[in-house]
């Protein structure tokens, strides 16, 4: 088991492709970060510890609740947080629905690493 520094950023996964969270789940703690990884919007309203994650990355298409729709909700709750969308799907109207909205990025899978820790640092750093 990898145990990571508790005084590191503590960063949410939200993605249905278990394959996927978990490639950016090792992407993200090689950067230093803490990871905490969700397969629906739903358990990470239930289970994320919202007071301590300082970045969310959610794919936009979810089962259930979507994440525009959670990063609606996250910002009526008492703690909004950086949010950083990963889509396959390029959708002009969607991005700047959730940039306008306060996203700090939107990347189209497949997108490169750097991209995703550039957006992960101008969000938390």
């Amino acid at each position: 088991m990898r145990m990571e520094p508790t005084d590191s950023p503590l960063v949410a996964i939200v993605d249905d492709d278990e394959l996927f969270r978990r490639s950016v789940e090792r992407l993200v703690r090689s950067a230093g970060f803490r990871v905490a990884a969700f397969g629906s919007a739903e358990d990470f309203l239930e289970r994320g510890n919202l007071d301590r994650t300082a970045c969310a990355i959610l794919d936009m298409k979810l089962p259930g609740m979507n994440g525009f729709d959670l990063q609606r909700r996250l910002i009526t709750s008492s703690r909004p947080m950086p949010i950083v969308f990963v889509s396959a799907h390029e959708d002009a109207v969607m991005q700047a629905n959730a940039l306008g909205a306060g996203a700090i990025a939107f990347l189209k899978k497949p997108f490169d690493d750097s991209t995703l820790l550039d957006a992960l640092d101008r969000s938390i750093r």
